[in-house]
């Protein structure tokens, strides 16, 4: 027993001589090098009614400065673009004047980033504290329009150099272009088309579904907001220059709308009784009107161009008249039924059953010319070739 405790009281000095040591050599480091950990090190007392730190946690992702936040920043000016903004310059006139809105007013161009007013409808360009619905132009801001697409557009184009441009923009050549669907032009579209004409001096667009109804329209409106010039014109495809004096680093500052606006409540295409004929012989016409072999059915996102003159054909022989729309949206066959009353002019009797079925009326007189075909945008020269139908050599 002498020898046990003899060994342990050995090791146990020699354990007490090694922490002097240790202790010594520590004491020696801190007071030559002053070495303190830094506070991640050192453990605090956390108290009980805490919840306990997660040790790991991730740092937040970087995310770079929007374009969107205009915090601080001045509303953009518009003044270079002399029209009222509107979401649809094809689809919506402003000769058509809304009854109401459906929602309260905002504007889709976002808080504080436009120095112009919505009113529902559009932001005009005279006066920018407008409340009510209705919105007349300034016929003034026509003709800065016209003089600013002169000076832009400069010395006309010869046929050399139409040919050249129409030539180099075919779908075989380039992919580049810019679709043109059932809202029409609107208003980011312009946008999108001086973007491209960065890098050409023209840019080819594809016109589809209910706008095609009337493309003298879209050729206009492209001219009239754009400032370019339409060179080519063949079915739904149009091929739009910018011009000789057009410089990209001077395009127009077009703000963007962030959000589509609510449509507003218009009256109401169809009534309960159509006007001039009972109750009775408006349930008779319907039910024949429905009864009618249809003149033509409508492809989705197709071409309808030909529709006009169709139904202006038919009048000489039937007053009614059924066009199948089965497939298609019913905010869409809205729209033709819509543009067949006002160019045909006609009385639209039924929507059911995805049909669209409209009568000429009691008091209808053709045209007396008795041309019902389709006008022709026209050009200055070789009109052939610009019409999609380009000359064999002999």
């Amino acid at each position: 027993m002498s020898i046990v405790s003899r060994l342990r009281h050995q090791n146990s000095s020699s354990a007490t001589l090694l922490m002097r040591h240790f202790s010594s050599a520590a004491s020696k480091l801190h007071a030559s090098y002053t070495f303190k950990p830094p506070s991640s090190l050192t453990p605090e007392a956390q108290c009980f009614n805490s919840p306990p730190t997660k040790p790991n946690q991730k740092k937040p992702k970087y995310r770079p400065p929007s374009s969107l936040d205009r915090t601080g920043r001045k509303p953009l000016r518009s003044n270079g673009l002399p029209f009222d903004f509107r979401f649809s310059y094809t689809e919506s006139s402003p000769k058509v004047r809304p009854i109401g809105l459906r929602e309260p007013k905002y504007s889709p161009f976002g808080p504080d980033r436009l120095d112009r007013k919505w009113t529902g409808v559009c932001a005009p360009a005279v006066d920018p504290t407008v409340d009510s619905l209705e919105s007349v132009e300034d016929p003034k801001l026509e003709e800065q329009r016209k003089k600013k697409r002169d000076m832009i557009q400069g010395k006309p184009l010869t046929s050399e150099e139409r040919k050249a441009l129409v030539s180099q923009f075919e779908k075989s050549k380039t992919k580049r272009h810019v679709n043109l669907g059932r809202d029409g032009l609107t208003h980011n579209m312009l946008n999108v088309i001086h973007n491209h004409w960065k890098f050409a001096e023209a840019v080819r667009i594809k016109c589809m579904g209910v706008p095609t109804m009337d493309m003298k329209n879209i050729s206009s409106q492209l001219e009239d907001k754009t400032f370019g010039k339409v060179i080519f014109r063949h079915g739904g495809t149009l091929i739009l220059y910018r011009g000789r004096n057009y410089i990209p680093k001077k395009r127009p500052v077009i703000p963007l709308m962030l959000w589509k606006p609510h449509e507003p409540v218009y009256p109401r295409l169809i009534k309960t009784t159509i006007e001039g004929l009972s109750i009775k012989e408006t349930k008779e016409m319907r039910k024949r009107g429905l009864a009618v072999p249809a003149l033509t059915k409508l492809a989705k996102n197709g071409y309808y161009a030909f529709l006009v003159p169709m139904v202006r054909d038919a009048f000489l022989s039937c007053e009614l008249v059924r066009i199948d729309c089965e497939g298609l949206e019913r905010k869409d066959y809205k729209k033709i039924g819509c543009k067949l009353r006002d160019m045909v002019p006609c009385i639209l009797v039924t929507f059911e059953n995805e049909q669209i079925v409209v009568w000429r009326g009691k008091d209808y007189m053709p045209p007396k010319d008795g041309c019902f075909l389709e006008d022709r945008q026209s050009f200055d020269e070789d009109d052939d070739l610009y019409a999609g139908k380009e000359q064999q050599p002999t």
